[in-house]
């Protein structure tokens, strides 16, 4: 996962149990409802209370405000064990707008993983009204993250950062990688846990703590992923499902961005067409490829020599993390702003004494700054879980990069250099989920999406044959509902309104037109 602006992105997710609790009358992976041993948490007493701790809790207050009630429910540690230790798991609770008309619960997860979603739920309300009227919103911080029971390493940075221009800066990332592995190594004991199956198996506890025989659930980017392991191990307790911008579950881990460069180099060819019609304003040239041969230079000058913006510097080990950006929108409002970052780098490129934009200056604090809460610990605790790392060898690493020098120069020494993973102190617990169901429910997402391409949205299709998809065409944007993350499209959202108020899926597949 990479991050920028300030949090981790959902687009790099991607990200990122026991066959002794298998019955024949029980869906692969999942918890027999007759276990023993599981009915003191199924069947556990919520204690709803104020969402705000404390006089600094602007979001708890935000939660407050909106009538939202919070509470903290106990989990197994590993569900093959669950007499034996436990966890805590935050939620909030948003209860529907329209009491008289109100349909069920729904579950909401925004990506990540490690993000927190306690207060992302009131976002949703606020963003889809519609749908906030008819379901309970039920925002829950996935087990290590937030306030559920927070695996925090200390870790010093907030990234790995890209491998660089040489082997100098490839063995940098190889040692930040290898030092924070090394700072996990006394949660030893709980790291095999963070699995998004037991994240699943925690959501299924809150459902029946809850009393609902089924629930829904919204999931984007890495929320899709969550989704499809939950109705793998519990079909028969889902009611209307939608997946926004879906991941191919057979591809979900450490190496889940390796192959990425590609497709953020198509949204960055787009953005550069919009560019060069303003050549006017932002003189970066007046056609696709000077443009595109603008950010090639700007990559290989900087790759050379670092440059000062402002306070900060800026190297080949970051500057693919701020061209990244190219990921948040592809509409005029964020072109512009992105464009304006990048004549600020071209110009510190050239030797010009420049200050960041805003923008730059936010994300370029952030980059330096210690992974103070605990998301990039928690996101890659998720991913090395979930599955392995494809090798614990560095050179593997620094030889598929020289291998795609020229064909993913750019994000390539970003996507495919070493993460945490490839030094992690302990192994997944369980293999990874083979999501392969006929559960009924909806897919979206742009063709041009950067993040979890739209390949690996067909091949999820493919093993979800009970889903419809309906396809954002012209659009390189990641996730595509109610204008959460991207820019809204009054097609897709009538299409998941509509099946979210009625239950009705799509008869067909079809598509909406940017």
């Amino acid at each position: 996962m990479l991050r920028v602006r300030g949090t981790a992105v959902t687009a790099a997710a991607a990200v990122l149990a026991s066959a002794s609790l298998v019955t024949a009358c029980t869906p692969r992976g999942a918890t027999p409802a007759g276990n023993a041993g599981l009915a003191r948490f199924e069947h556990q007493e919520i204690i709803w209370h104020g969402c705000k701790d404390g006089p600094k809790d602007t979001e708890g207050a935000a939660l407050d405000q909106a009538g939202a009630r919070c509470a903290e429910l106990t989990a197994p540690l590993d569900y093959r064990h669950p007499d034996g230790r436990t966890i805590k798991v935050a939620v909030s609770r948003l209860p529907a707008t329209d009491s008289a008309h109100r349909h069920g619960t729904l579950f909401y997860n925004p990506g990540g993983p490690g993000l927190p979603v306690r207060y992302l739920s009131l976002q949703l309300r606020r963003a889809a009204p519609v749908l906030a009227a008819r379901y309970d919103v039920i925002g829950m911080d996935p087990r290590f993250v937030g306030r559920s029971t927070p695996l925090d390493c200390h870790w010093p940075a907030v990234s790995i950062g890209s491998a660089g221009a040489d082997r100098g800066t490839f063995d940098e990332t190889v040692r930040l990688a290898r030092d924070l592995a090394s700072h996990c190594d006394s949660r030893r004991s709980v790291l095999p846990y963070a699995s998004t199956r037991n994240t699943a198996r925690d959501m299924d506890v809150i459902r029946s703590a809850l009393g609902e025989h089924k629930i829904s659930y919204l999931g984007s980017s890495y929320g899709t992923y969550l989704g499809q392991v939950y109705t793998q191990l519990f079909p028969d307790r889902t009611d209307r499902v939608v997946l926004d911008s879906t991941l191919d579950a057979d591809a979900f881990g450490p190496e889940l961005t390796r192959t990425l460069g590609p497709s953020v180099t198509r949204a960055l060819r787009h953005w550069a067409a919009w560019a060069a019609r303003r050549d006017g304003a932002y003189h970066l040239g007046s056609t696709t490829a000077q443009v595109m041969h603008a950010i090639s230079r700007l990559d290989q000058n900087i790759g050379r020599v670092p440059v000062k913006v402002g306070t900060h510097t800026v190297s080949s080990r970051n500057l693919p993390q701020l061209l990244w950006n190219v990921t948040a929108g592809d509409d005029d409002e964020t072109y512009a702003g992105y464009s304006a970052d990048v004549r600020v780098l071209v110009r510190a490129a050239h030797g010009d004494a420049v200050r960041p934009t805003p923008t730059l200056d936010q994300v370029l604090t952030d980059l330096a700054a210690p992974d103070t809460d605990a998301t990039f610990a928690a996101q890659t605790a998720i991913e090395c879980a979930d599955r392995a790392a494809a090798s614990r060898d560095p050179e593997t690493y620094y030889r598929d990069i020289r291998q795609h020098r020229a064909d993913d120069p750019v994000f390539g020494p970003l996507t495919r250099t070493v993460t945490p993973c490839t030094f992690w102190p302990t192994t997944p617990a369980e293999p990874p989920t083979d999501v392969h169901n006929s559960v009924p429910l909806l897919m979206v997402g742009a063709t041009g999406d950067p993040a979890t391409v739209y390949q690996g949205q067909l091949a999820a299709h493919r093993d979800l044959e009970g889903s419809r998809l309906v396809t954002l065409r012209g659009a390189f944007r990641h996730t595509v509902y109610a204008g959460l993350f991207a820019p809204k499209n009054a097609c897709i959202d009538e299409a998941v309104n509509h099946y979210l108020t009625t239950g009705v899926l799509p008869s067909h597949d079809s598509t909406c037109r940017n």
